[in-house]
C-alpha cells in the first residue's frame, strides 16, 4: 500500500501531527513558562504553530478532495480529543476523568450524523 495513494489516511495523520504541534502551542507554556511573561510564551506559542500549520494547511487541502468541510471539520475534532487527552494526563499530569469518555461518545454522534449521508 503507497501512503501518498491513501489520501483520507495522509490527512489523518498529517492532522494528528499538526495537532501535537498545537496542543503544545495552546497548553505547554502552562507547564513549561508558568514564571515568564505572557508575551514570552505567546511569542513561543506562535514559532510552535507555525509547524503546526505546515501540517494542517495541506492535510485540509489533501482532505477536502475527499471529504465535505463538516466532515473535514468533525474528523479534527476527533482527533484533537485524541491527541489532548494523552498530553493532559501524560504531559501535564493531569487526572484522567470520565468526562474525557463522555466527551469521545458525543463526538461518536457528531461523526455519526456527519458522515451517515457520505
Amino acid at each position: 500500500m503507497n501512503l501518498i495513494s491513501q489520501p483520507l489516511l495522509v490527512t489523518a495523520l498529517m492532522l494528528a501531527v499538526s495537532n501535537l504541534f498545537m496542543t503544545f502551542a495552546w497548553y505547554g507554556h502552562l507547564k513549561n513558562l508558568a514564571a515568564s511573561p505572557w508575551y514570552v510564551a505567546a511569542l513561543v506559542s506562535w514559532g510552535i504553530a507555525l509547524f503546526e500549520y505546515m501540517f494542517q494547511v495541506p492535510a485540509n487541502r489533501i482532505g477536502y478532495t475527499l471529504l465535505s468541510l463538516g466532515q473535514l471539520k468533525i474528523l479534527q475534532e476527533v482527533i484533537t480529543l485524541s491527541v489532548f487527552v494523552p498530553f493532559a494526563v501524560l504531559y501535564m499530569n493531569q487526572p484522567l476523568k470520565m468526562d474525557y469518555l463522555y466527551a469521545a461518545l458525543c463526538l461518536m454522534g457528531a461523526v455519526y450524523f456527519i458522515f451517515r449521508s457520505a
